[in-house]
């Protein structure tokens, strides 16, 4: 049972966070790219509705079922590309700062496939989907299975 609607009690703070997820959006971040990130960060914080979500729209964007499912062993299989992998492996240590240490060569290897603004829009994006998850595990947002298509919504 969802226990509060974050929309409803602080509408303000709400709105802020859509503000953060539009500059997200309008960053130049490609969109399969970033439900990617969305996704991988959204498995490691265990938040079922945002994985739900971002499954539903990363398939409905044009990705393909097999790499969707596989995300979660991303390093096993060689359906990413260099820029992607690069994307997810600094989507897990931003997500999992308290277990990882953001090394410099982890840095340099990312940067080299998102130079200035582009990490810090992949860190930004990165931060958003955080603070989804954070509001939608907490409060139990509710996952809804749509019939037509069997996907989540």
């Amino acid at each position: 049972m969802e226990r509060m609607k974050l929309e409803e009690v602080a509408p303000e703070v709400y709105r802020v966070l859509l503000g953060l997820e539009q500059a997200v959006q309008a960053s130049g971040i490609d969109k399969k790219l970033l439900h990617l990130i969305k996704l991988r960060a959204s498995q490691i914080n265990s938040c079922a509705f945002c994985m739900a979500m971002h499954t539903k729209e990363a398939i409905r964007d044009g990705d393909h079922p097999d790499r969707v499912a596989l995300l979660s062993g991303w390093r096993e299989t060689d359906l990413f590309t260099p820029k992607e992998q690069a994307a997810l492996e600094w989507t897990e240590a931003v997500t999992s700062l308290n277990n990882s240490h953001i090394g410099d060569d982890l840095y340099e290897r990312t940067a080299v496939h998102f130079p200035g603004r582009a990490l810090a829009d992949l860190t930004l994006a990165i931060i958003a989907i955080n603070a989804w998850n954070r509001v939608a595990v907490p409060f139990r947002k509710k996952v809804v299975i749509s019939q037509k298509m069997g996907a989540a919504a």
